[in-house]
């Protein structure tokens, strides 16, 4: 059995990920505590023809969350369960936002009078750090539309499992805000950037007279030798730490030119060495994550 366990912050988007897993074919169930949750597995476990793929919502409305959360975990996977933890992230000001034009109640408000939203949401992402440190993945809906959240989910959970981590190279602009996900965030502000060169403004780092001129530079060839040479030795250690998902960020000021050309390049370089390489494009075009596989 593969459970997926979809937790995160209240207002982030997690009944709408429950309906796009529930269209991609799992088992879905909402609002569930973790005991309980071993107790289904258990008794689902002894039934012929029992669901192959569970996916359930967990939040700070569940008892035993986040308090207890690790030991169920760690007790399903003692059965043989195949168990991943989704997180799903947002920024305070988008979550504060979606509150007032829903009208409705933050959970830590129900029953307490002496709590406003800001507060409540400002306790929940306290409360809930400890999960989003230990999560398999992490996603923020900050921007995500509703489409682009189904592409991010169905791009993670859809088909047959591919072995070893999945390492995502993603390419931002400063301007529109840091990579809220990222584990790992890479600056390129500091080499030469064609925005200002005649004929490669309206071009990205994926064509090719955006990368030359971008690594005709010495200083541009020695940070991407020096990054390689990190990650080389750093993503062997994420791996033995048993980390599902590695986020790399490549940051410059649009998002157009020199991060996508750092991005592109890294994901060619280590989609050699490793099975499960991904590139992104935050601000590629329009501001939402776009994710493509092995090739541009």
């Amino acid at each position: 059995m593969n459970v997926l366990i979809v937790t995160g912050l209240s207002g982030a988007g997690k009944t709408r990920a429950l309906q796009i897993l529930e269209d991609m074919g799992y088992y879905c169930m909402d609002n569930i505590s973790p005991k309980i949750l071993l107790q289904l597995i258990h008794g689902e476990m002894q039934e012929e023809g029992f669901s192959k793929r569970l996916a359930v919502t967990m939040d700070i409305r569940s008892y035993g969350v986040p308090d207890g959360f690790d030991q169920i975990v760690d007790e399903m996977k003692k059965c043989s369960v195949s168990v991943r933890v989704l997180f799903l992230d947002c920024a305070e000001e988008v979550l504060l936002k979606r509150y007032k034009e829903s009208r409705r109640l933050h959970p830590l408000m129900s029953g307490n009078r002496n709590v406003n939203l800001t507060d409540a949401i400002r306790q929940e992402i306290c409360r809930m750090e400890s999960l989003k440190v230990e999560a398999d993945y992490v996603v923020d809906t900050s921007e995500l539309s509703t489409s682009a959240l189904r592409e991010k989910l169905t791009d993670l959970f859809s088909g047959p499992d591919v072995a070893g981590m999945r390492i995502e190279f993603v390419a931002f602009g400063y301007k529109y805000g840091i990579l809220a996900d990222a584990d790992l965030v890479f600056d390129v502000r500091c080499v030469a950037n064609p925005y200002y060169v005649k004929g490669l403004r309206e071009k990205t780092g994926e064509d090719k007279e955006v990368r030359d001129f971008v690594m005709g530079y010495e200083e541009a060839r020695e940070l991407f030798k020096r990054m390689v040479g990190y990650l080389e030795y750093a993503i062997p250690l994420y791996e033995k730490e048993g980390k599902a998902q590695l986020v790399v960020g490549l940051g410059c000021t649009g998002g157009q030119h020199r991060s996508v050309t750092f991005a592109s390049l890294l994901r060619d370089y280590f989609g050699e060495r490793y099975e499960n390489v991904r590139l992104g494009m935050r601000d590629m075009r329009v501001n939402q994550r776009r994710i493509v596989g092995g090739g541009d």
